[in-house]
Formats: C-alpha cells, structure tokens, sequence
C-alpha cells in the first residue's frame, strides 16, 4: 500500500519522500498549508507525521497477510513554527518492531508506538509525535484459542 495513494493523502498533495532521503512522506512548499502567522499550519504538520506512522507500519507489517492497522492516540509536540516544505521520519529500531510482530503472532493484536519527527526546509526538527497504532489479524488469521 501506497500511504500517498489514500484519498485524504491524495486531497493535501501529500508526497512519498524519496527513499535516499531517511524521509517517508512530505509536504511540498505551498501557500494552501499556512496558517494566518504564515508558517505551516499545525494541521498539515500533524497529517504529514500520521502518514509518515503509517507508512513505517506498511513497510513493517505488510508482508503479515490480513493485518488490519488503525491509528488510537496521536500524541504531539511542537517545537517551533514550520516554514516551506516539511518532511517526516520515524525514530524506530529492529528489536521494537520484532517485538511487535512477535505480540501479533503470539495474541492476534499489538499496539505500536512509532515514534515521529517532522522537519521544515530549514532540516530543524518542528514537531515530534507519537502515534500510537492498533493493529490486529482480521478474524480469519487469529488463533482459534483465543
């Protein structure tokens, strides 16, 4: 799946970052994604750390067949005004995400916490988030022990 592809994404213009970059998902600079201060509205900068959650969870959990992922708790902080385009990482390691796909085979369901950062043109960290993803087997896929 192609984060980039769904239809809130495709209505802001949100951008697949360019894989060399460290970065999954961008915004580009554009006067529609400003606020009346004329940075980065607060809005855009928190689309663009949910997509980036969300394509961390495509590249870790897709090759699970019937994995069923949906956002629970976003937690953010801004760190100061965003100005041009803005681009998000996640700050995840192998162990955190083995973990995870561990719980799922062992209970059906785990919740993830991708830890988030976006960055403007200026490449200064603008707000860190967590977000917080439910993500469990469809019924077909679970254990009958359960």
């Amino acid at each position: 799946m192609d984060v980039s592809q769904l239809p809130f994404n495709l209505l802001i213009g949100l951008e697949l970052a360019n894989p060399d970059s460290g970065f999954l998902v961008s915004l580009p600079h554009h006067l529609q994604y400003t606020n009346h201060l004329g940075t980065v509205h607060g809005s855009a900068l928190l689309a663009v750390a949910e997509a980036a959650s969300g394509a961390f969870v495509v590249q870790n959990f897709s090759h699970v067949a019937g994995v069923v992922p949906v956002v629970r708790k976003l937690e953010a902080k801004f760190r100061r005004p965003a100005s041009g385009a803005v681009s998000a990482r996640c700050v995840g390691n192998a162990e955190e995400v083995a973990r995870w796909l561990n719980e799922l085979a062992k209970r059906g369901r785990v919740l993830a916490a991708i830890a988030v950062e976006v960055v403007d043109a200026s490449g200064g960290v603008v707000m860190s988030a967590t977000v917080e993803w439910f993500i469990a087997l469809n019924k077909e896929r679970r254990n009958p022990d359960e």
